[in-house]
């Protein structure tokens, strides 16, 4: 179910003449309940899969707006066991959107692969993009995932040359996420036409749709990046979103926000120029 939950999700935005959106938030960032409504305003507003942040001691692929992100959700007392309730508490009226956990190898290694796999299924997450586990390392992760059928979701950045792509698609599954700038998450924009040959390359290898993320904040960056794509990841734009409640927005108004900029984005990626 949860692979096939994500070809349903690139299938349906293509049926319909668009990239797909993929959305991402912390977990727990400032808490709990604030993460289950953006979840639901994601979803409401044209979110096709949302990434679920898990909080790190040492997230060394992120910016600084995701790694504050992490530290309130920390601060908070989030645990991973946390984010999956998270996940299973969003299943209860919500089916058919993807939920990928994105996050550090660590806190799984910790419970346990095949632990965390049978946690996640029970959750109904889809799979997982772990930043620090290369394709050389991750055959335990891909073992326990197997039977749940999980998704083990690969990077791939402007530096993966054809050979190494060959490495980052072996045992991919759900899609490619691809890394448009070298550096940490949402610290600059990437320029399309020297990106596409590496999303091209991407897909050709892989065979699976490829989302591009880092650095995009507007519905218009969105849709330079939908020519070339399958899907456009957005993350630190909604992170920034949530912070404002650290300056006394309240929740509602947050809530209120994301959907705003999600409907923008959603725009922004529809092919055929209709609004979202």
């Amino acid at each position: 179910m949860p692979v096939s939950r994500i070809s349903a999700a690139f299938e349906k935005a293509k049926s319909e003449q668009r990239t797909a959106l993929v959305t991402y938030i912390m977990a727990g960032d400032p808490d709990m309940e604030t993460s289950y409504q953006a979840m639901n305003a994601l979803v409401e507003n044209g979110a096709d899969l949302i990434e679920l942040g898990a909080p790190f001691t040492d997230p060394m692929a992120d910016g600084p707006s995701i790694q504050r992100a992490g530290q309130r959700s920390l601060k908070a007392g989030t645990k991973l066991r946390d984010v999956l309730a998270l996940a299973k508490r969003f299943r209860e009226t919500n089916q058919t959107t993807p939920v990928i956990l994105m996050g550090y190898a660590n806190p799984i290694h910790h419970m346990g692969y095949e632990a965390f796999a049978a946690a996640a299924a029970d959750a109904g997450l889809d799979g997982s993009i772990l930043v620090d586990l290369p394709p050389e390392e991750d055959q335990p992760v891909r073992d326990a995932y197997a039977p749940h059928e999980l998704a083990v979701i690969r990077l791939a950045t402007p530096t993966t040359q054809a050979e190494r792509m060959k490495a980052v698609a072996h045992g991919a599954s759900g899609f490619l996420y691809y890394v448009s700038v070298t550096g940490v998450t949402g610290a600059k924009r990437a320029v399309v036409s020297e990106i596409e040959p590496g999303v091209k390359l991407a897909q050709d290898t892989s065979g699976l749709p490829v989302c591009v993320g880092f650095g995009i904040k507007t519905g218009e960056q969105a849709r330079e990046m939908s020519a070339i794509s399958d899907g456009v990841v957005v993350g630190s734009a909604f992170i920034d979103i949530i912070s404002g409640m650290q300056q006394g927005k309240s929740r509602a108004d947050v809530i209120e926000s994301i959907g705003q900029l999600t409907r923008e984005l959603s725009a922004g990626l529809n092919r055929n120029g209709e609004t979202a």
